[in-house]
């Protein structure tokens, strides 16, 4: 049985993660030059886009956002869900099933699609927005909670 109750379904996919990448952040090293080193990490990318959207709010006077860092956001999210995908297809993923949030090494990934998901409805893109809302709910119901987008 999958971890999601559904008995005909796919077994959920657990990434292997990137432990220098991981311990890099985890020790403080910038995430841009994180993600040069390590180019395939999600991680990395998902640290980026979530500070570009944090700064798009703090970095814009009168209540606007700064759109140069939104586009910036959604660029280095867009990279990590890309990413991500990568992985996940070499782990057997066929473009559904779930991708627990539990497993920490599935949230660079989750999390560069949650970012996804904001940047493009800062932007307007409801489209997009929507699928990565969708995508999340498929990957895992907990992780779109867990990224505060419900």
């Amino acid at each position: 049985m999958t971890s999601f109750g559904d008995l005909l379904g796919p077994q959920p996919v657990l990434l292997t993660g990137d432990d220098d990448a991981e311990s890099d952040l985890l020790n403080g090293a910038a995430a841009a030059e994180v993600a040069a080193a390590h180019p395939t990490a999600s991680i990395a990318w998902a640290h980026l886009a979530e500070a570009a959207l944090e700064s798009s709010k703090g970095a814009a006077a009168g209540g606007d956002i700064d759109t140069a860092a939104v586009i910036a956001a959604y660029a280095y999210a867009r990279t990590g869900y890309h990413r991500g995908l990568d992985q996940l297809r070499r782990h057997g993923w066929k473009g559904f099933g779930p991708v627990p949030w539990s497993h920490e090494p599935n949230r660079g990934f989750l999390r560069c699609v949650g970012a996804l998901a904001r940047a493009a409805e800062l932007i307007g893109e409801e489209d997009e927005h929507l699928r990565c809302l969708d995508l999340l709910n498929d990957s895992d119901p907990r992780a779109a909670a867990e990224l505060g987008l419900v």
